[in-house]
């Protein structure tokens, strides 16, 4: 049997890399807590969306939670990521955390209590939105201090694998848990969820920024640090090209009807499919440790991406459609393990915070952007012009972006440079 490969290693190479999680057990702790809290904050997110359509009974105002959130975590990312690089990340990740807790123990306290009034949940979402932004920059900058450089794209593949399954599993809890026992129910295992991320947090060591001064951390020198990092940059721009330009999740309502003759049972699946490639692109990850061509690796999976959705827009078979949504997904996850893997490694420690702060402004807003442009060009042309043009068009800007800044498709991992 001398030369041939164990089952177990065979095994790594397919299925996510576990290594982390065995490695440090700070690590482990955090991804865990991380895991059952984001569970929870999935189910009070569905929790207050009915909430609110049961107050007034309009979609509008559950449309405006969307809002609420938005807009201040997109004016706080900069500003929590300042932050994150000033102060012991240690600490605003507990206290932020506290923060989130609070907040479901308080809706929880309203709906016993019956005091059922959308400016207080709207009120909350919105503090939602100002902790989470606090409390991103500050964990992803963890991360870094706690594994080696050559288990971040495990790491991180493991924290997709954290994020999609939560946001497919925790609203059908969180539907349940409501229908049986009531809104209360839902936002008291919110809060206790926290129990597990508050005590990962507590555990870790002093997390101070490398190379602090003392004084407040600059968005601005952030910003500029970002401007001479072409590779840094690209992560971002290559992303905002995908999202801004093939995203076509505004209209799946339409094209339920259109193409395929469907209610609300097959926006669902239209909505599930890329996260169910997400998570399979998470769950098969251990082949990504071997790839060392981390640029080369982004400009693949996104150009997959936005070809996947061009295809997407030409097919009038539900399950075919269904299946390359689900490819979408998959070369969705794989870019972000790779960009978020760079941004980690080629980032100096101090500007780790600052960076992940634009990161949540881009990931949080470019979306938007994307549901706003698919629209508007639907109304104007299509849904098929809008989907498929905007999956070619994604694919054009990206080659543009790579033939102007060529060096990011060399960029190698074993010397990361921004």
């Amino acid at each position: 049997m001398t030369g041939t490969a164990s089952p177990p290693r065979q095994k790594r190479r397919v299925f996510a890399d576990l290594t982390p999680l065995r490695t440090s057990a700070d690590y482990r702790r955090l991804w865990v807590g991380g895991t059952i809290s984001w569970m929870g904050q999935a189910m009070t997110a569905l929790a207050i969306s009915l909430q609110v359509y049961e107050i007034t009974g309009s979609s509008f105002s559950v449309g405006l939670v969307g809002l609420f959130s938005l807009v201040p975590l997109v004016a706080f990312g900069l500003y929590g990521g300042a932050i994150a690089d000033t102060v012991d990340r240690r600490k605003l990740g507990l206290h932020s955390q506290s923060g989130l807790a609070v907040l479901s123990v308080a809706l929880a306290a309203a709906a016993l209590l019956g005091y059922h009034r959308v400016w207080l949940l709207y009120t909350v979402v919105a503090l939602q939105a100002v902790c989470g932004a606090l409390n991103g920059p500050a964990r992803s900058a963890m991360i870094p201090k706690l594994l080696p450089p050559e288990q971040l794209p495990a790491a991180n593949a493991l924290n997709s694998v954290t994020m999609t399954s939560g946001t497919m599993l925790g609203p059908v809890l969180g539907g349940v848990i409501v229908g049986w026992w009531g809104y209360q129910a839902a936002y008291l295992i919110d809060a206790v969820t926290f129990v597990a991320a508050l005590y990962a947090m507590w555990r870790l060591p002093s997390m101070l920024p490398e190379g602090r001064t003392g004084g407040r951390a600059s968005v601005m020198d952030g910003l500029r640090f970002l401007a001479t990092t072409p590779n840094i940059r690209m992560t971002f721009f290559s992303d905002l090209a995908a999202m801004v330009f093939a995203q076509p999740k505004a209209l799946f309502p339409a094209v339920a009807v259109l193409w395929y003759g469907g209610d609300a049972r097959t926006v669902g699946l239209l909505v599930a499919a890329p996260a169910v490639g997400a998570l399979l692109g998470g769950l098969f990850s251990g082949w990504q440790a071997r790839i060392q061509r981390h640029g080369l690796a982004i400009l693949l999976s996104v150009a997959a991406w936005g070809l996947a959705i061009a295809v997407f827009g030409l097919t009038r078979n539900l399950w075919l459609g269904l299946l390359f949504l689900a490819l979408a997904g998959c070369a969705d996850t794989i870019s972000m393990v790779f960009r978020s893997t760079m941004m980690q490694t080629a980032t100096p420690d101090g500007m780790r915070g600052r960076l992940q702060g634009v990161f949540i402004v881009v990931v949080a807003g470019g979306p938007r952007l994307g549901d706003f442009l698919a629209g508007t060009v639907a109304d104007l042309t299509s849904p098929t012009v809008a989907i498929t043009g905007g999956g070619l068009a994604c694919v054009l800007l990206l080659a543009l972006l790579a033939a102007r800044w060529r060096s990011f498709a060399r960029y190698d991992a074993r010397s990361p440079e921004a």
